[in-house]
């Protein structure tokens, strides 16, 4: 059945956590595809006042969102930026990493491993003839240094990977998107996206991949992509007259910084097998009835994976799944913010109206 399998995989794997600020609960399905490419993170404790959550939609392979899953939260706390407070370009900074360090021997040996290419007799890489200097301790290297190896010359992944994001530090929230995965913010049970889908067909990205040297065909990048921005995808990123965010496709991610309020009640972040069956508002609808009779948030995860997965394969309902729905505890105002909940809608950028006209 090609991509598909002859029966989905339905076992969920899933977790729930909380904070004096937030609780969670996340889930994953692989459903009815060959091979699970998703990743997920969730640390409602990066640091003493922030939370970091993120969605990682693998294409071509898992191993582009296994990277993002295990580092990119790593680089964002590592960014100068973020030492001074700035989250928004520490996050950007973060997404556009992940293809640096991706390429060159470190960039390979790490793939490698992330793709489950070990020899199980051996505990050697497949193909890998020469001996990385140092131990497992290799992945704590902060400057991530160059390694001389057989593969010094690795240009990165061909696959890659969505990324959607949330931070959340006191009651301002900050989502960095590139790709389809999305996030969405239910207000006084209100859907407002607070990320965009990078498809090609958009006016801004269709603009950037035909001035790169690429074009659209069938609605894809190069008759091959279906999505404009993505971290990974390294040959659609060889122009070396162009910057990394002018390249056909890009990891350069849209920031939205949101003044959380009274009325915000949770965020959803989750991948496109999600989004290709609700509508932000038909999720956000779902959960607020689920939530009367579910205590924990990964139970509401799964019934929406019941709720959309296919009866038969192919279409609609049958790409993996992950989500992870935060759930906001009370809001304490920041000095900078006002206590007027009338001005908050203002700072939702993405979509200035609720989500109701999706489908």
């Amino acid at each position: 059945m090609g991509v598909y399998l002859s029966t989905p995989k339905t076992e969920k794997f899933s977790e729930d956590g909380e904070n004096d600020r937030l609780k969670f609960g996340l889930s994953s399905m692989q459903g009815w595809r060959a091979t699970m490419e998703d990743a997920h993170a969730a640390f409602p404790d990066l640091d003493a006042s922030t939370s970091f959550f993120g969605v990682y939609d693998g294409h071509g392979g898992k191993v582009v969102a296994k990277f993002c899953a295990k580092y990119l939260h790593q680089q964002v706390l590592k960014q100068e930026t973020y030492l001074a407070g700035d989250i928004g370009t520490s996050v950007q900074k973060s997404f556009f990493r992940m293809d640096e360090m991706m390429r060159g021997q470190r960039g390979w040996r790490e793939l490698a491993v992330l793709g489950d290419k070990i020899n199980k007799f051996t505990g050697m890489i497949e193909g890998l003839i020469w001996s990385p200097r140092g131990s497992e301790k290799n992945d704590q290297i902060d400057d991530w240094a160059f390694e001389e190896g057989p593969h010094s010359d690795f240009a990165g992944p061909t696959s890659g990977s969505t990324a959607c994001v949330a931070i959340i530090r006191e009651n301002q929230l900050v989502v960095a998107n590139a790709g389809d995965s999305r996030c969405v913010i239910s207000r006084n049970g209100q859907a407002y996206n607070l990320s965009r889908d990078h498809k090609p067909d958009l006016e801004v990205e269709r603009d950037r991949i035909f001035k790169a040297g690429g074009f659209i065909h069938a609605g894809r990048v190069n008759g091959s992509l279906n999505l404009a921005r993505a971290i990974g995808d390294m040959e659609f990123k060889q122009n070396k007259f162009l910057p990394a965010e002018k390249q056909i496709v890009t990891a350069s991610p849209d920031i939205n910084i949101v003044e959380l309020c009274d009325d915000d009640q949770f965020i959803v972040l989750a991948c496109d097998g999600i989004w290709d069956c609700m509508s932000s508002q038909q999720l956000v609808d779902f959960i607020h009835e689920h939530l009367k009779s579910e205590s924990k948030l990964s139970a509401v995860c799964e019934k929406v994976f019941d709720r959309c997965l296919a009866p038969t394969a192919g279409g609609e309902g049958c790409d993996n799944m992950t989500m992870i729905l935060v759930q906001f505890k009370k809001i304490t105002p920041s000095s900078s913010s006002s206590n007027d909940k009338s001005s908050t809608s203002k700072d939702i950028r993405i979509d200035s109206e609720p989500a109701v006209a999706e489908t």
